[in-house]
Formats: structure tokens, sequence, C-alpha cells
């Protein structure tokens, strides 16, 4: 096998925020000595998730069989996905922020699985893979994301069942969303209008929303600049757990800066 340096687009305070986490659980449980140290641990994380290189890759770099690898992952990314909001404060917090608006839009995270794995096909994407339901600031910071179901649920089902509009309205934010959720039984939602030939007054409308809907959009891309979550090898399972991970990772990267 052949070694070369590489590098990767994270900052210091990335590394120290993961790093912490990891040594604040090893001295909870007590663990015991280990082959990496905190930080050799976060970066070989931060390096498996921004990259999206196998465990054997990743583990050979740091000096590790690509099973203590993906343990090393497997507990931080744990760690990390606990620090994702519940979507109630999260929605509290965006109002206490003082948010005009927020965004909603689902986004699928592509699999390898095989063509019999029909529950996990979409239609729309014409792959396979997860939906994930994402709630966006105007400026396409990440508020919230959902946990992960079948690639073949329709983007209103899923925001149903993981009780979105509901807590939307209790909330009472206006929320932008494309034609997807057209139907929502929600006050706050508020989706473009459809049909053809519509009147002039109409096409604005839609054009003025598609403008200030379009940047929240962006957090979609931000999670993806993660390219583990471009196609997902592992169990469709955790993809929920690895995008709370990451937006807690890309919000860190946001607030400093």
């Amino acid at each position: 096998m052949l070694f070369y340096r590489a590098a990767v687009d994270l900052s210091r305070s990335t590394l120290n925020y993961v790093a912490g986490l990891i040594r604040r659980r090893r001295k909870a449980i007590g663990s015991a000595w280990r082959r990496l140290n905190p930080g050799q641990q976060a970066l070989l994380v931060l390096v498996y998730l921004r990259k999206g290189e196998t465990f054997t890759e990743v583990g050979t770099g740091f000096g590790v069989s690509a099973a203590t690898a993906w343990r090393y992952v497997e507990e931080t990314v744990a760690l990390l996905s606990a620090r994702s909001p519940k979507l109630t404060a999260a929605l509290r917090k965006a109002k206490k922020d003082g948010l005009h608006h927020l965004v909603l839009d689902g986004t699928l995270i592509r699999t390898d699985r095989v063509k019999a794995d029909r529950p996990y096909f979409s239609g729309k994407h014409r792959v396979h893979g997860m939906n994930i339901q994402v709630i966006a600031g105007p400026d396409g910071t990440i508020v919230w994301t959902s946990g992960a179901l079948p690639g073949k649920t329709h983007d209103l089902t899923a925001a149903r069942i993981w009780g979105i509009l509901r807590e939307l309205d209790k909330a009472g934010i206006i929320t932008l969303a494309d034609k997807a959720y057209q139907g929502a039984e929600a006050e706050m939602v508020i989706t473009p209008y459809k049909g053809k030939n519509k009147p002039e007054s109409q096409k604005r409308a839609n054009r003025s929303h598609a403008k200030l809907r379009g940047p929240g959009e962006r957090a979609n891309a931000q999670l993806k600049s993660w390219r583990i979550l471009r196609k997902l090898r592992c169990s469709p399972s955790k993809a929920g757990h690895l995008v709370k991970a990451i937006a807690v990772l890309q919000n860190h990267r946001v607030a400093q800066g």
C-alpha cells in the first residue's frame, strides 16, 4: 500500500471541539488506554466524515485497524448526534433568535442499496436513499434535521410522520416550502401557487417565494459538502444520526466564523 500526506479543510477549532467531547466521554466512562489520543481520534473521525474515505483507508492512515476506526467513528457520531436539538427546542431557539421565517426542505441521502430494496428507491431521484427533512434559517443556517425514512417516502408524508407541521404551527413561525408540501394542513407552511396559466400576481408571488426560499435550501448543500453523505456505504438506518452529527459540526463551523 502506498502512503501520502493529505489535508482536510476544517479548522483547529472544529478539531478541538470534537476532541473535547471525546475527552469528556473517556473520563466519564473511565476508559482505559487507547491507541489514539482524543485529538487523534477526533481527526480520524473528521477525515472520515469530510472526505468519505473507507474505514480501511482512514484506519491505515492513522495506524489502526478498520474495526478500530469503525468503533471510533461510531462513538464520536453518537456523541455529536446527541447534541442535536429536538424539534421543539430548535424552533423555540429560532423564535428567540428572531428569525422572521424558516425554510423546510427534504433531501435524499444516497445509499448503495440494491435494486431489490424497493423501500429505499426514490422515484423522484431515481436512486436508492434515505429521506431527511431539514429546517433552515433564512441564511441557510441549519436549524434542525430529522431522522431518516426510506427514500420512497414523500416529503409531505415525512413531515407528517416527524410532527413537523404541527410543531411549526405551535411555534408560529412562517415556513416556506416547495411544491412537494402542497396540501400540508399547517397555517404556517407556505407553498408556491400551483397550476398552469396562473395570473401575473401569483407568478410574482411564486418568484418572491423562490427568492426567499433559495438561501435556506443551501443548508442541504452544506450538509453534502461532507462527502460521507453523498453516498452511504453503511446501514441506511444510520443516515439520520450521521446527518445530525454533521449538522452539529457545520453549525459549530459557522459559529466560529
